[in-house]
Order: structure tokens, then sequence, then C-alpha cells
């Protein structure tokens, strides 16, 4: 089991640690999701033709969320509807260690069969919000809600915020990222920006063949990005997309040490029969991939530096998910929880 962190080191969750003032780097905490392409492709693209292999890591995998559900899950799936994964990325160490860490990496995926269309909405780490259960602490940064609660706190706090329901979750750290890269043999990317970091460089527009540590220094770099955490952003979802799509034909995703390796970097509340379900029904969608984001305003409140998304830009990104998710139109949801 998960201790549950100090009081101080709470406040190091809300606060930034060392504050706004010192720009610190975080090698893990920056990375970029791959989850979906791990789930739809490293551990259930191939379940028909290697059903033990995949069905021994999603036992691995599978951790429930310890929340009710806001729809039933099972039957968003069985009806073959749009269906949402909040994708999370974790800064401390493997799954296994005792503090559980920030999860700094935020991405709602809405995965329409219908339209054949998969939403990928980043949400800003640094976030105002109210942490559901927590409310009293507000204002608290997103990214902290995974230190108070784990995965359901990190669930109902954007469904609080955002008024969208969130069907399942989906964790990975830095390992799990750079082991898929390699597997498949490295992705093809065109850097959106001209820069050098980690020791390499990456011109703009240049298509360059990436490894994974390689893949890993594009997306981490942040504090010389114009856009700042936005640039990152939509670096991370430009190299999910890449990855997807090298994936897709990759064999070596099938072996069963492979698929064992990965399924100890990640954690999900999806069953091997949920895996197989978004497999078979909804890969397709996986083809054609909308980026977007929520944009914040940075302020600093009480000594702490946030990152404030008006009503306004709330309001679009619930209409953009929700619209994504087949629901009618909605008011967005509360800054200060339930």
């Amino acid at each position: 089991m998960e201790e549950m962190p100090s009081r101080s080191q709470l406040h190091q969750e809300k606060s930034g640690g060392q504050g706004p003032q010192k720009k610190r780097r975080h090698p893990v905490r920056n990375t970029i999701l791959v989850i979906i392409a791990v789930l739809l492709v490293g551990i259930g693209a191939f379940a028909a033709r290697t059903y033990f292999n995949a069905k021994s890591a999603a036992k691995i995998v599978y951790q429930s969320s310890g929340i009710k559900k806001t729809r039933d899950t099972g039957a968003v799936l069985n009806g073959k509807k749009p269906v949402s994964i909040l994708l999370l990325g974790t800064d401390t160490g493997a799954l296994g260690r005792d503090y559980k860490g920030r999860t700094d990496t935020l991405i709602v995926a809405t995965i329409n069969p219908q339209t054949k269309t998969t939403t990928l909405m980043s949400l800003p780490r640094d976030s105002e919000v109210a942490i559901s259960g927590f409310e009293q602490d507000f204002p608290a940064k997103l990214n902290a809600a995974y230190a108070y609660g784990s995965a359901g706190t990190t669930i109902k706090t954007v469904q609080n915020w955002l008024n969208v329901p969130i069907d399942y979750y989906a964790l990975i750290n830095m390992g799990g990222m750079k082991k898929v890269i390699n597997e498949i043999g490295g992705i093809d990317i065109t850097p959106i920006r001209t820069f050098t970091y980690e020791g390499y460089t990456f011109t703009k527009g240049v298509k360059t063949h990436m490894n994974g540590a390689k893949a890993l220094a594009y997306s981490r770099m942040r504090y010389d990005d114009p856009l700042g955490d936005y640039g990152r952003q939509q670096r991370q979802r430009q190299l999910i997309t890449a990855i997807i799509s090298e994936s897709s034909s990759a064999t070596n995703l099938m072996k069963q040490d492979f698929l064992k390796s990965i399924a100890k970097q990640t954690r999900t509340d999806l069953t091997f029969g949920n895996l197989t379900s978004i497999v078979s029904n909804y890969r397709k969608a996986t083809k054609n991939i909308v980026s977007d984001h929520a944009q914040g305003t940075g302020k600093n409140i009480d000594g702490q530096s946030f990152e404030v998304v008006s009503q306004t830009e709330k309001q679009r990104v619930t209409n953009v998910l929700r619209k994504s998710l087949d629901l009618k139109a909605a008011t967005t949801g509360s800054l200060y929880g339930k």
C-alpha cells in the first residue's frame, strides 16, 4: 500500500517545492504520456494472437480507482459509445514507491468510435482547483490531487472542475515511455521548434528519427519554450500521435517479456475485458487525433504560482469534451468543488 504524504509533502505539491522564483528541472515529471499507445497497442492490440501474454500483463496493470463512477462504464463499452480516459504521468520513481508524487502531465482522452476520432485535451498541471474531498485547502494545484488521494481523487477533481465524466484512468512513468519507443524502433517527429536540450538538437520543420532517450528530451524542455508548459504540452501530444502511428505495426510489442516489463510501469482500472473491447471497437478512432489544451493565465496567489483557467475557457473545454463524448451541452464545473 502507498502511504499518504505528510502535510509538508502536500505543501510542496501545492507550492511546487521551492516556489516560482527558481527554475528547477524535473526529468521524470516532465515526461510525455504514452498510455494510449501502451494500452491500445502494447497490451491490447495483439490480444487475439497473444491472448495469454496480454492477459497476464493486464493483471499486473490493473488497479481500481476506488471510487464510484458517475456513469455505468461497462454499459458505455458494451454499447460502443464514446469513452473517456484520464491519462496521468507520474514523477517519482517506479510505481511501487512509498510516496505517490505528483502527476504533472494530465490529459483527458476521449475516444469516439462513431466519428472515428480521438481527442487529447491537455490540462495545465498548475491549474487552480479545489481538490475533491480536500476543499478546505483551496486553492490547490491540479497536479497535487494524486498526492492527496491517488487516481480516484484526481478523477473526481477533474470531473468536478469540468463537469465531464471520466470513465477510466491510466497512469505511466518515464521508464514505460522510453521502453515503448525503443521497442517499436523509434519514432519519426518533425519538431515544431528549434532548440537544444540534454545534448540533443532539434530543428524546426526537419523530420527526425528519435529513440526513447531523444524523445524524452524533446518532450521535457519547458523553460526555453516561449509558450512555457503549453509548448511542452503540444510536443507531448505530438509524440503520443507518433507513437500510436508507429506502434500499430510493431510486432515487437507482442513479446511476453516486453508486455510484462511495460506493465510494471503502468496502472489503470481498465480490465483485460475492457481492453479487448476497446481494441475491437475503438481502435479505428486513433487514426484521427484532435489535439487541444485548456489555456490558463499565470497568477501569483498567496506566494504560489498558479495557472488560472477562466470560466469562459473552462466552458469551451467542457463543450469540446462533452461533444466528443456525444453528451448534451452543460455548464462547466465549479472552481471550488462540490
